[in-house]
């Protein structure tokens, strides 16, 4: 039944598709919650029964969130990051310490949160609260950020993580119908372009631009998320600007490939600064993901197919 005010479904439905979704996992999913398998996967139907979308692609090799299914857990992280942030503050107050990290929707699904589950499987006794946001700035206090940008022009206690690659991917269907060879044909293709608040992302127009192209551009698809425009790309919309070690786990199942030999590393670098005043807990995460970033081979950035849990 939903919920009068706010018009939202069950906030346990929510709550079991939102850890499944993370998670990579409906068993994982129901590990993390504490219940069984086919209880987070009845409050996934009913959920979607609700809504009257179906969140998953289910098929004969597994089960997989499919464009409506991102959308929501896109918004959910940005939500529940909300509500664990206002949670921080209020612990704060009564001496309960806890790491604050802000990063964006596509940083935090598709790199930061994998990254979390190996570091509470080390570190259970300290409670990390993720905050997400696709804003440039935000009001809101953190001990830790994930930015993309130049760090040489920063002035705060600034580490690298890794720079990137940019290339062309589309879903393997898209890729066979539409083989390029010369960035002219590459511009005329339906391209997802990325219309983030974020101006530091590299979109297609700089991309080209960058690689000596000077000529039109075809219109596509306009988003403004970038896990969203993952998901078109799988569902063969168009072509995507990819992010090489972003990405790679989309790439090591198949859901998306790279379209031509078109590539350029990505003009900045990601990089986690930590606040003034953020304590040892602060340093000691930013220290374990700097490590991460730099000891982990690429396809080890999380991610991976849905197994069959029906």
């Amino acid at each position: 039944m939903a919920r009068r005010h706010y018009r939202l479904p069950s906030l346990s439905a929510l709550d079991a598709f939102e850890a499944a979704a993370r998670q990579g996992s409906f068993k994982e999913g129901a590990r993390e919650l504490n219940v069984t398998a086919s209880a987070v996967s009845h409050q996934i139907k009913a959920l979607e029964s609700e809504l009257g979308v179906t969140l998953f692609d289910r098929g004969t090799r597994g089960v997989q969130l499919n464009r409506d299914g991102a959308a929501l857990r896109a918004a959910l992280e940005q939500g529940f990051g909300h509500i664990a942030d206002a949670v921080a503050r209020l612990r704060a107050q009564t001496g309960i310490e806890a790491v604050r990290i802000m990063a964006t929707t596509a940083m935090s699904h598709l790199w930061l949160t994998p990254q979390l589950g190996r570091f509470w499987r080390e570190h259970g006794t300290i409670q990390v609260n993720q905050h997400v946001t696709d804003s440039p700035w935000s009001e809101t206090q953190h001990d830790l950020v994930i930015r993309y940008g130049d760090i040489g022009a920063e002035s705060g206690d600034c580490q690298q993580l890794f720079g990137d690659v940019l290339r062309p991917l589309a879903s393997p269907a898209f890729c066979r119908a539409n083989p390029v060879a010369h960035l002219a044909d590459l511009a005329q293709l339906p391209l997802i372009h990325l219309n983030a608040p974020d101006r530091h992302w590299t979109g297609w127009h700089d991309w080209l631009s960058r690689q000596g192209y000077s000529g039109p551009v075809r219109d596509g698809l306009s988003v403004n998320n970038y896990v969203i425009a993952l998901q078109a790309a799988q569902d063969g919309m168009g072509v995507v600007l990819g992010w090489e070690r972003m990405t790679r786990p989309l790439l090591s199942r198949g859901a998306l490939r790279r379209l031509g030999q078109f590539q350029m590393p990505a003009p900045k670098m990601f990089y986690i600064v930590k606040t003034a005043g953020s304590g040892a807990k602060a340093t000691l995460l930013r220290d374990w993901l700097v490590s991460a970033a730099r000891a982990l081979p690429e396809d080890a950035s999380g991610g991976g197919i849905f197994e069959n849990e029906n």
